[in-house]
C-alpha cells in the first residue's frame, strides 16, 4: 500500500502554487493586449481572474498598479532596477518558500498579463467599508517595497483589502483552507477503506467479495477527491 502522505503533499503543493500565482514565462501574445486605462480611477481595486485564482492590485493612476508578489530578490539586493524586472517563476517560488515578497508598481499590462480586468468587483462584499479612492491609493504607495509573505496572512488579496477597505482579509485563503480540509478528509477515507479491505482479506481470505471492494472503493474515493 502506498503511503498517502506524499500524495497529499503533492496536491497541497499544486493548490499552493496556483494560489500564489505561479505562471508561465511571458509570451509575446500576452504582452500585446491593449487596456483602456481611461476607465480606471486612482484608488480602484483591480482583479485579474485566472483559471483557479485571482490576482489583485490597486490602481495608482498613469497606467501604474501596486500589487504584492512573492519574490526572493529583495532579500538579496536593494537595486530597484533588478527588482523591477518581471518576476520569474524561480524568483516567485523561492519567495514563497522563504516567505519574502515585494509590493511593486508595474504597468497595467504587466500586472494583468493578458487577462481580463474587473474593477472594484469586491466593493459589493464590503458595502459601507469602502474607503476614499485617494486614501486607498496612498495606503498602497506607502507600502511599496519589500515585505514578508504569508499565504494565510499576507498575500495580494490581504494587501488590496487593507488599502481599499481598511481590513486585510482573503477569501481565496478561506477557500484554500477548505480545500486542505477536504483533501485531508478524503485521504483519511481512502486510507481507512484500504485498511478495512486488507483486514477483511486477512480474516476472510482472498475472494471477489473482499478483494474488489479493497481495490475499487479507495480508487473511487480518490477520484472523487
Amino acid at each position: 500500500m502506498k503511503n498517502p502522505v506524499p500524495q497529499v503533499a503533492s496536491l497541497l503543493l499544486e493548490k499552493l502554487l496556483l494560489l500564489v500565482h505561479v505562471r508561465p514565462l511571458p509570451s509575446s501574445s500576452a504582452g500585446n493586449r491593449y487596456y483602456d486605462t481611461s476607465c480606471f480611477k486612482r484608488g480602484d481595486l483591480l482583479e485579474v481572474p485566472r483559471t483557479l485564482f485571482i490576482h489583485f492590485g490597486i490602481y495608482l493612476g498613469e497606467n501604474r498598479v501596486a500589487h504584492l508578489m512573492p519574490d526572493i530578490l529583495p532579500a538579496f539586493t536593494g537595486d530597484r532596477r533588478q527588482i523591477q524586472q518581471v518576476v520569474t517563476n524561480k524568483r516567485l517560488i523561492l519567495g514563497v518558500i522563504t516567505k519574502t515578497a515585494s509590493i511593486r508598481v508595474d504597468t497595467v499590462e504587466d500586472f494583468a498579463y493578458g487577462g481580463s480586468i474587473l474593477v472594484n468587483h469586491m466593493d459589493r462584499l464590503f458595502q459601507d467599508q469602502v474607503l476614499g479612492s485617494e486614501e486607498a491609493a496612498r495606503r498602497a504607495e506607502k507600502l511599496v517595497g519589500a515585505t514578508a509573505y504569508s499565504l494565510l496572512w499576507n498575500n495580494c488579496e490581504h494587501f488590496v483589502t487593507y488599502c481599499r477597505y481598511g481590513s486585510p482579509v482573503s477569501f481565496q485563503t478561506d477557500k484554500f483552507c477548505e480545500t486542505v480540509k477536504m483533501i485531508i478528509r478524503d485521504q483519511r477515507s481512502v486510507l481507512a477503506s484500504v485498511l478495512v479491505g486488507l483486514a477483511s482479506i486477512f480474516c476472510l481470505g482472498l475472494a471477489p467479495s473482499t478483494t474488489l471492494p479493497t481495490i475499487f472503493v479507495p480508487f473511487f474515493l480518490w477520484m472523487a477527491g
